[in-house]
C-alpha cells in the first residue's frame, strides 16, 4: 500500500454532509488508509433565498465539490446521491456507492394530524414532493424550504406551516428525526435517495482502489437502474421524478416503480415493473421509455415550459 498518501476527502460543511464525510473517513480508516477531511462552501448552501430548480444547472451542491477535485484540492467527494447529476463532469467517475439507508420521506407535523382531512399549508423544496403531496392533497398550499437540514427543521418550528417533508435518511444520520412524524409510504422518493456515492478523479488508481472496497453492489445496482430511469426521462434533477429499485432475494428480481408528475400534482404517470435479475441493465431505460411514450414525453415538454418562465 502506498502508505505516504492522505486521502483528502472535500464535503460540504453542513451537519449531516460533515457525519458523510465522517461515515467515510472511518471506514477507510478501518482499512489502513490516511484521510483528511476539507469542509468546502457550496453555492447551494449560500443562496438560500432562490427554489434549486430557479438557480438553473443540476448539481449546485456537488459543483463546488467537483472544482476543487478538478484542481487538485480534494481526492474525492461524499454526496448524498439524489443530490447528484446522472452526467458526472469529464475526469470524474463513481468511485463506490454505500449500503442504502431509508429511502422513505417522512412528513414532520406538529403532533395534530387533523389538517390531511382539511386544508393546510406543507413544506418542501422538492418539485417532487410537491407534486406528489398536491396529486394526494389537491387541497393543499405547497410552499418552497430551503437550506440544510437544521435550518429546515428550525424554519418549520418557527413557521405557521402544518408539516414539512424531508428525506428520513438525513434526519435518521444526524438525530434530528422527530417523534412527531409520518412515513409517507406512498410517495416515491427521489432516485438514489438514502445512498451515499463517493467520486473520485478517474485517473488516480490509489485512490480510487481503496474507495471500491466501499461499494455495496446491491445498493449500486438499485440506484444505477433510478439513475437511468432519471436520466432517460430528462437528464437533470429538476422535474417531479420519482424512482425506486429494489432487490427482492426470494424471487431472485429487481421490483421498479416510478413515476413523473405535472408540477401541480394534477397528472400523473406511474409505472411499477418486476423482472428476473439478469434484466437490470436496461431496466430504467425501458420504464422510462414506457412512460415517454404513454404521455411522458407531452408531460416533459410542458415542465420544461414551465420551469422556464
Amino acid at each position: 500500500m502506498n502508505s505516504k498518501k492522505t486521502i483528502r476527502i472535500g464535503t460540504r460543511d453542513s451537519e449531516l454532509a460533515l457525519w458523510q464525510a465522517h461515515t467515510v473517513q472511518k471506514k477507510l480508516n478501518d482499512l489502513g488508509y490516511k484521510t483528511e477531511i476539507i469542509a468546502v462552501k457550496s453555492q447551494g448552501d449560500i443562496i438560500l433565498d432562490k427554489p434549486l430548480y430557479e438557480l438553473g444547472i443540476t448539481g449546485i451542491f456537488t459543483k463546488t465539490l467537483d472544482i476543487a477535485m478538478i484542481n487538485g484540492q480534494v481526492d474525492i467527494a461524499v454526496h448524498s446521491m439524489k443530490d447528484v447529476p446522472t452526467a458526472l463532469p469529464i475526469g470524474i467517475v463513481q468511485a463506490a456507492v454505500l449500503e442504502r439507508a431509508n429511502t422513505l420521506d417522512i412528513l414532520v407535523h406538529k403532533g395534530n394530524l387533523d389538517f390531511l382531512e382539511g386544508s393546510a399549508t406543507i413544506a418542501t423544496g422538492s418539485l417532487r414532493r410537491q407534486a406528489q403531496w398536491l396529486h394526494k392533497y389537491p387541497n393543499h398550499t405547497v410552499v418552497d424550504l430551503r437550506g440544510n437540514v437544521n435550518t429546515r427543521m428550525q424554519k418549520l418550528n418557527e413557521s405557521d406551516w402544518s408539516g414539512a417533508v424531508f428525506a428520513a435518511a438525513g434526519l435518521e444520520r444526524i438525530n434530528l428525526k422527530p417523534t412527531d412524524f409520518i412515513n409517507l409510504d406512498w410517495m416515491i422518493p427521489a432516485p438514489a435517495q438514502g445512498a451515499m456515492v463517493v467520486v473520485a478523479m478517474g485517473n488516480d488508481d490509489f485512490t480510487l482502489d481503496a474507495v471500491s472496497q466501499l461499494n455495496d453492489i446491491e445498493t449500486e445496482i438499485c440506484t444505477y437502474i433510478e439513475r437511468q430511469f432519471l436520466k432517460t426521462l430528462e437528464g437533470g434533477c429538476t422535474a417531479p421524478i420519482g424512482a425506486l429499485a429494489r432487490y427482492c432475494e426470494l424471487e431472485d428480481t429487481f421490483i421498479f416503480k416510478g413515476s413523473l408528475l405535472s408540477i401541480d400534482g394534477k397528472q400523473k404517470l406511474e409505472i411499477e415493473k418486476i423482472v428476473p435479475v439478469e434484466e437490470w441493465k436496461k431496466l430504467g431505460f425501458n420504464c422510462a421509455n414506457e412512460i415517454l411514450e404513454n404521455g411522458g414525453a407531452e408531460l416533459m415538454k410542458t415542465i420544461k415550459e414551465s420551469l422556464k418562465k
